[in-house]
């Protein structure tokens, strides 16, 4: 019996046919699931060749599991931390990133995980912005629009304007019910994910009034910019911690030379006005230098526009910006100076960024740094009166491939060739910017990729399948960890929204179901 089968890659088209042979396997299934030559495992670890090993492993966690008794206290503090870009692949080869395919994130220890589905009311994959609407308002809603509800498609500057279509997030519900809230991110304080903690915007661009007068006109009139919304909203203007990037959005030219505001304002110096006890820093330093119990409300703005990635800071010799984990452990230490709690979100903001230009070496590394705040927020904080939900906004077109061998280099070539007998590298995207430097649109045929100059560098590109100017994100559901207070409440699969009312049920916060009702 023959079978006709098409095979489409890198713009090639194959045709194969394919003959059952009596006393042979298919040769399909040859293909499928190939012989590859035996080699050495890498790294090898003792007693995995036997099946004690592998029994011992699994009544362990049996035991764990029994031994483990639901914390159905309410919530004193509430953590939410987001791995923005943060799909199932991405923690599949950060484990091989930090030392092994057998280890775990911090957060992977956590007792209890489920999946959220991620789209949004008019996207099947969303973005940023619908998403932080999504997983902090309790409300899913339009791609590009930001603590509004579907009512709102994005650049409705007259849809935006009415209060009836804001939604508010749980710092609110949190601050409500008198208890802090603040923010961090190694993005702009201004980006989408962050914003969705304060904001209401028709456009997740509007960061400044600049680009929002350029948009909406004369319908402008009245409306607040992203940044000002921070300093000056109803919601912004009482956060206690604000940490990440972006001070062009806060400036006009004549007070920072790249500042992005068209209307003569500081909005640093007008943070600085509203009370004595308000904090700028802008350097590590500063930042690590902060006395909690002297700080009324902490701003700190590190860069111009997203923080660099955490690989840069390490190779730039004169890095003045935090990490990640300093800018964790410096907000929790300001935020339990509050005795009602708080709310706090925490955005790995970088995996997402650097999944766009395909360079995915960072991209692991941004989430091993997400890892340690974690860690870092999990020994700061009791897990009896703390609940720490970790989680991502969506995923991207990233995946694992190919059959290498345990212990391997992850960002290495997979054991077999292609069927035109070149490499192919483990990592991969199914589209973005990188291409053109794998494939040779003149010849029609994929270039070596271990043949690339810049293999072996933190910011080497990984191959796209399909050319475009930015990676797209992806449209699986991602994961969801939880430690603490009603933890076990985040197992299943669920709608993305409900994470905020599961978080707010369990601190006792805001207008829906509580644990205290």
């Amino acid at each position: 019996m023959l079978s006709l089968k098409f095979c489409i890659g890198l713009g090639l088209l194959t045709i194969v046919w394919s003959a059952a042979v009596p006393g042979k396997a298919p040769v399909d299934e040859e293909r499928m699931h190939p012989h590859l030559p035996t080699s050495p495992r890498l790294r090898a670890i003792s007693g995995e060749e036997t099946q004690e090993f592998w029994h011992s492993a699994s009544k362990k966690l049996i035991r764990e599991k029994l031994e483990f008794v639901r914390n159905t206290k309410k919530a004193k503090n509430i953590i939410l931390f987001l791995g923005d870009g943060m799909g199932l692949a991405t923690l599949a080869a950060a484990r091989s990133y930090i030392g092994g395919e057998e280890l775990k994130l911090s957060f992977e220890e956590f007792p209890f995980t489920g999946l959220s589905k991620t789209y949004s009311v008019d996207k099947i994959v969303p973005d940023s912005a619908c998403t932080s609407t999504s997983y902090l308002c309790g409300v899913k809603a339009n791609y590009g629009t930001i603590g509004v509800n579907a009512h709102v498609k994005r650049g409705d500057c007259a849809a935006m304007a009415d209060e009836s279509n804001h939604v508010f997030s749980l710092g609110k519900w949190a601050m409500d019910a008198g208890k802090a809230a603040g923010l961090v991110t190694t993005t702009r304080v201004t980006h989408a994910s962050p914003s969705g903690v304060y904001a209401h915007v028709a456009d997740r661009e509007w960061e400044n009034n600049a680009v929002l007068e350029e948009t909406c006109g004369e319908q402008s009139e009245g409306l607040q910019d992203i940044a000002v919304q921070l300093i000056h909203g109803e919601v912004g203007s009482k956060l206690k911690v604000m940490l990440g990037g972006g001070k062009r959005s806060f400036y006009s030219p004549e007070h920072y030379d790249k500042g992005r505001r068209t209307d003569g304002r500081n909005l640093v110096e007008e943070f600085e006005a509203l009370d004595a006890g308000n904090t700028f820093v802008k350097t590590q330093k500063k930042l690590l230098k902060v006395n909690a119990t002297e700080t009324g409300r902490l701003l700190g703005l590190f860069s111009k526009s997203h923080m660099h990635y955490h690989l840069e800071q390490l190779d730039d010799p004169d890095n003045n910006e935090p990490t990640l984990e300093e800018m964790t452990q410096k907000a929790i230490e300001v935020l339990e100076t509050e005795e009602q709690g708080y709310f706090l979100f925490v955005e790995g903001g970088k995996i997402d960024i650097s999944h766009h230009d395909t360079m995915a070496r960072i991209a692991l590394d941004e989430t091993a740094e997400l890892s340690k705040a974690v860690k870092k927020a999990r020994e700061m904080t009791n897990p009896e009166e703390t609940l720490i939900v970790v989680t991502s906004d969506h995923s991207h077109t990233f995946s694992i491939s190919g059959y290498q061998p345990r212990g391997s280099d992850i960002f290495g070539a997979a054991k077999a060739k292609g069927s035109d007998g070149k490499p192919y590298l483990a990592l991969s995207y199914a589209n973005g910017k990188s291409f053109q430097d794998f494939y040779n649109t003149d010849t029609h045929e994929r270039e070596d990729p271990t043949s690339l100059s810049t293999i072996g560098d933190f910011d080497q590109l990984f191959p796209a399948m399909v050319p475009l100017e930015s990676e797209t994100h992806g449209g699986e559901d991602v994961g969801v960890f939880a430690s603490g207070p009603w933890a076990h409440l985040f197992t299943g699969v669920y709608e993305q929204n409900t994470i905020p009312h599961m978080m707010a049920f369990a601190a006792c916060v805001g207008d829906g179901l509580t644990a205290c009702d």
